[in-house]
């Protein structure tokens, strides 16, 4: 079907980002994956391009263009070729976000120029050793002293955490729990007592740098402080929509062209003197997969012109979400067998997506947490 969402000037933005994946970093991607990171100036190189800020006011560096789309466009072709890194969505859909909405005027004077160049790379700091969804469990605390905060705690799973120049760290302000008592501090890489741990090992999206961090009587100042002090919960559910819906958006893609290689692959590949699409039982399972696809993709593109529109629920982006990582779990896993031996050999596509789609229902929110939260929107 036609999609139905996209003008031919989000095409013509399309092409400029297929451009830049393919030279700037397909070449490099599988170094990127051995070295555990990107380059950093690959970020420089996507700001020249105009793929950092595309939101963000032009006074500041940035596009100027409001128009949600072309996040979706960036997150679906980074996900269409295989790539995870540089994570420019993170960069431009969630930290930009938070500066874009939350700064103040000096603030954005500060950090948004940089932000739109490539010079100042962001991430978001909230999951600890001990809180991921759950976040009264936060222990990161930032005590009030005089005209600064001092920041003591630990992060972890912090993607962009080994390239960031600016993290965005949620930690307890106040005395009471952390979800009435949280905020959202903007703290410098060079600060003092700041330190970045090791890069995990994963077993996917290998070249997307995920980190620890720790912070040991960091000086943060309070003109540091990202919108108001205790209200970094509510700023969190906000956001999380539209983390919600980048995620949804790259699982179908990442899925639709698993699906697209494994049925130029059933065309080719001959097993009992036909080719594998030719067998009934997997004609079946081709079947179901589009399928599925299909209707995954009507329910997706409508949930992005409803976010476009500004009318998109909470429950719906969970609904997305959950459904399209679920998904996608689903068709890898049957295209991997489609392909047989090869499917487990790297070389293939599809043997990637079997490891680097996995988290896709983990972070963001877990299947069962947007499952939680659907149903208690129903009742």
């Amino acid at each position: 079907m036609r999609r139905d969402v996209f003008t031919d000037e989000h095409e013509a933005f399309r092409d400029l980002v297929r451009t830049f994946v393919a030279k700037e970093i397909l070449p490099s991607y599988s170094r990127w994956e051995e070295e555990g990171g990107a380059d950093r100036e690959v970020w420089r190189r996507a700001g020249r391009c105009g793929l950092l800020g595309m939101d963000v006011g032009t006074e500041y560096g940035g596009g100027g263009d409001p128009d949600y789309r072309h996040h979706v466009i960036v997150a679906e072709e980074l996900a269409r070729a295989g790539v995870y890194a540089p994570a420019l969505s993170l960069h431009n859909e969630i930290a930009g976000m938070y500066l874009r909405t939350l700064a103040t005027e000096e603030q954005k004077r500060r950090w948004l120029p940089g932000f739109c160049s490539g010079d100042l790379v962001t991430a978001i700091a909230i999951t600890e050793p001990d809180a991921g969804s759950d976040v009264q469990r936060l222990r990161t605390r930032a005590a009030r002293d005089g005209d600064r905060y001092v920041l003591n705690g630990q992060k972890t799973f912090i993607t962009n955490g080994s390239a960031a120049d600016l993290f965005l760290v949620v930690a307890r302000t106040g005395g009471g729990p952390a979800a009435s008592g949280a905020s959202v501090l903007v703290v410098e890489a060079d600060r003092p007592g700041f330190t970045r741990g090791r890069k995990l090992d994963k077993i996917g999206m290998r070249a997307m740098d995920t980190v620890e961090l720790f912070f040991d009587d960091v000086e943060v100042p309070a003109a540091n402080l990202l919108g108001k002090e205790g209200r970094a919960f509510a700023y969190m559910m906000r956001t999380l929509r539209q983390e919600r819906m980048m995620i949804a958006v790259a699982a179908l893609a990442a899925a639709e062209k698993v699906m697209e290689d494994t049925l130029a692959y059933c065309r080719e590949r001959e097993v009992f003197g036909r080719p594998v699409g030719h067998h009934q039982y997997n004609r079946f399972v081709l079947a179901e997969l589009a399928t599925a696809l299909a209707v995954a993709r009507a329910f997706t593109d409508r949930c992005v012109a409803e976010h476009a529109a500004g009318r998109l629920a909470a429950e719906e982006a969970a609904m997305a979400k959950w459904w399209n990582t679920e998904l996608c779990q689903k068709v890898v896993d049957r295209c991997l067998q489609l392909h047989g031996g090869y499917g487990v050999v790297r070389d293939f596509p599809v043997a990637r997506a079997f490891v680097d789609t996995r988290v896709q229902t983990i972070y963001g929110g877990t299947t069962e947490v947007m499952k939680e939260m659907i149903g208690h929107s129903l009742i």
